[in-house]
């Protein structure tokens, strides 16, 4: 099963280093009502759009706007699946749809996408409300502790959240950009920056380069205004700009050139060129503008 820079598919989530485990309640609600603020612009966006609006085409190859929409479907109803595994009926479920993955990882991810995206718009948006109600009873209700299965390594509810979150956000760029709007950025793309953040190694890794052996500033100026950062103050490599830049490069959602994200220091740099906070094999990102 792969993903495409374009479409980063439902394993994305498995590529993430997890964060620390979180005490229930406080920080996953918090995050919990960020994703469910993201869906709804992205409802709110495709809502009253005429057939020709749902079959638009979108930057990633073959997926139209209702494609984009079916697949965060199929994804949010897959996470809640998951998120139920720890019982007899809910890994039996869980089960059976690694047994389809199985059967053809290569299509299984992007059939899923089509079928979905092919059913009546007011299908196709009813059964994305209960998903994502669904999803967020699901990550509630996981035992404090518990990891949750995924197509890669088991994941707690609060990164399967950020996971989701990034998805949600990165696909709404590509209906955006397909329907030539342009999203209001909010400070909720902190959730995507710290992912960002969080899989520099894995953006080594996908190119068959060992991990980094220095670690590095990230600076970056929220669409606030405020400053957010990561890594030690003294590093020597760092990583400055619009956190909107940032967010976009590491879902491959632009090409470097068209950023204003500035690196110092030579591992710094390389990694600009390589971020890709999703799963699959190494994107081809997107054509400089």
């Amino acid at each position: 099963m792969t993903s495409t820079p374009d479409s980063p598919t439902a394993p994305s989530a498995g590529a993430v280093a997890p964060p620390p485990a979180q005490p229930a309640g406080g920080l996953l609600d918090a995050l919990l009502e960020d994703l469910r603020a993201e869906g709804d612009l992205l409802r709110a966006t495709v809502a009253d759009l005429d057939a020709a609006g749902w079959a638009t085409p979108t930057p990633a190859p073959g997926w139209s706007v209702a494609t984009q929409v079916g697949h965060l479907l199929w994804t949010d109803e897959v996470a809640a699946l998951s998120a139920r595994a720890g019982t007899p009926e809910g890994k039996a479920a869980w089960d059976e749809v690694v047994t389809g993955a199985l059967g053809d990882p290569d299509r299984f991810v992007d059939e899923a996408a089509l079928a979905l995206g092919a059913l009546p718009p007011a299908e196709l948006l009813g059964r994305w409300d209960d998903a994502r109600a669904a999803l967020a009873e699901a990550l509630r209700a996981v035992p404090a502790g518990q990891r949750m299965p995924w197509f890669g390594p088991p994941m707690s509810p609060t990164s399967m959240g950020t996971a989701r979150f990034m998805e949600t956000w990165a696909h709404a760029q590509d209906v955006h950009e397909a329907l030539g709007t342009t999203p209001e950025p909010t400070d909720r793309i902190r959730h995507v920056a710290h992912l960002g953040v969080r899989t520099r190694g894995f953006a080594h890794s996908v190119h068959g380069e060992p991990a980094p052996t220095e670690e590095v500033r990230v600076e970056l100026t929220a669409p606030s205004g405020e400053t957010w950062a990561w890594g030690p103050d003294d590093a020597a490599q760092r990583v400055t700009g619009p956190a909107l830049d940032f967010c976009l490069l590491v879902t491959q959602r632009v090409h470097r050139g068209d950023t204003a994200l500035v690196a110092q220091g030579a591992e710094a740099d390389h990694w600009l060129d390589i971020a890709q906070a999703f799963a699959g094999p190494a994107g081809e990102g997107r054509e400089k503008r």
